[in-house]
């Protein structure tokens, strides 16, 4: 995920709104007992996530894949006053960590907690969504994207983490491109092409791609 020198992304990070102390602890506690704690969002990101949920100050926000609950803290600060955010995520014995933090942020009754396959789940939310992050399997994320189109509003956004794979998706020298990485390329080629929206993709930690609904 490193793409910029080290003294640049510190200098960014440290000319960027602070992260709370909720969110500070929360990644200190994902990374002293969570598995794979390069999966949380972070800092810098979630700044970025929190300042465009700010923007659009969304009624409905879905979340596809939780872990621990980093990046879900971030997407609500933007929530409208009646607002509601929907995550969802296959790893139950993350729960109660997941709930500890929404309910200390104060916004255990505003999230929808969904345990299970999102392909399995999405299609019975009757919702209209305002924002989208996927943060999920990668090799499902072309699926993730076609379940929710239709369930995003016109001017609605969607974003898609990791859509730079730690570089791989340029490393065309690779001998064999792994399943993850095909994924994604395959994913990126699809939101480029699809005339039903403006996109771009941002270098932030694993990259992102903004994708907004026309």
């Amino acid at each position: 995920m490193e793409f910029l020198p080290e003294e640049i992304e510190a200098y960014a990070e440290a000319h960027t709104e602070a992260e709370s102390d909720l969110l500070r602890a929360l990644s200190r506690e994902t990374h002293a007992k969570v598995l794979m704690p390069r999966m949380l969002s972070g800092h810098m990101q979630g700044r970025f996530l929190s300042m465009i949920s700010r923007l659009i100050r969304p009624r409905r926000i879905l979340e596809i894949g939780t872990y621990t609950g980093y990046s879900a803290l971030c997407l609500c600060e933007g929530l409208s006053p009646d607002g509601k955010l929907i995550t969802i995520d296959k790893n139950e014995e993350l729960e109660a960590l997941v709930r500890r933090y929404l309910n200390s942020a104060g916004y255990g009754s505003r999230v929808d907690f969904h345990i299970g396959r999102a392909a399995d789940i999405i299609p019975d939310l009757d919702e209209t969504f305002d924002l989208v992050f996927i943060d999920a399997d990668k090799v499902n994320y072309a699926t993730y994207y076609h379940l929710i189109f239709d369930k995003v509003r016109p001017g609605g956004i969607i974003i898609a983490d990791n859509v730079l794979w730690s570089g791989k998706v340029v490393q065309q020298g690779l001998k064999k491109v792994d399943k993850e990485t095909q994924a994604l390329l395959d994913f990126n080629r699809m939101v480029q092409d699809d005339t039903r929206v403006r996109n771009v993709l941002l270098p932030i930690r694993d990259g992102l791609m903004i994708v907004e609904k026309i």
